[in-house]
């Protein structure tokens, strides 16, 4: 008899953090959601502030939203916690949440960010790196920068909807880093 294992932790444990946030914002009536799990200009003194920083990632503004990322995290997270680590891919997440939580809350403050979609643009960007051997530039990282990050440089200049492009950008420069820093390792 088969069983099934919680194979990636970090991964499985993150869709199940972001899953559990829905129907919390609803039983809130977004409260939650608001203040916990988006990021947006305010105080420093408020101390939630820096709960958002890390927070927002967890949230998403509906079942779609939610769904279109953890799809894409459960294709791609797996084989970079199996191939990484828990620890480090972990640490990941929570530095590319920082990373655009901050480009939020500096640059856009009449706007706010929820979702996973930085975090899911590291790991494609991350996973690209897999294969790598110290001292080259693969191939899979040129055409994933130019496809994915592309595209979003261009729909973040002709689009006008409520897609934080410049969040997809920031976690693909933080899944390039990560990748740099990790392939010297």
């Amino acid at each position: 008899m088969r069983r099934i294992r919680y194979n990636s932790p970090v991964v499985l444990t993150f869709a199940l953090l972001s899953l559990l946030t829905l129907p919390l914002g609803t039983f809130t009536a977004g409260w939650t959601t608001q203040h916990l799990f988006s990021v947006y200009r305010c105080s420093l003194l408020d101390p939630l502030a820096y709960v958002r920083f890390f927070g927002h990632v967890l949230g998403h503004s509906g079942l779609s939203h939610y769904m279109g990322n953890m799809l894409l995290l459960l294709l791609v997270g797996p084989p970079l916690e199996e191939k990484y680590g828990g620890q480090t891919l972990l640490a990941c997440i929570a530095a590319t949440a920082l990373a655009t939580g901050l480009v939020e809350f500096l640059f856009f403050p009449g706007a706010a960010l929820l979702g996973a979609s930085g975090v899911v643009f590291m790991m494609i960007v991350l996973s690209s790196f897999t294969a790598t051997e110290r001292g080259t530039i693969p191939l899979t990282l040129i055409l994933v920068v130019a496809l994915y990050l592309g595209g979003e440089i261009v729909a973040g200049l002709t689009s006008a909807d409520n897609v934080s492009q410049l969040a997809h950008i920031v976690g693909g420069v933080c899944g390039m880093a990560a990748g740099f820093v990790l392939v010297r390792q």
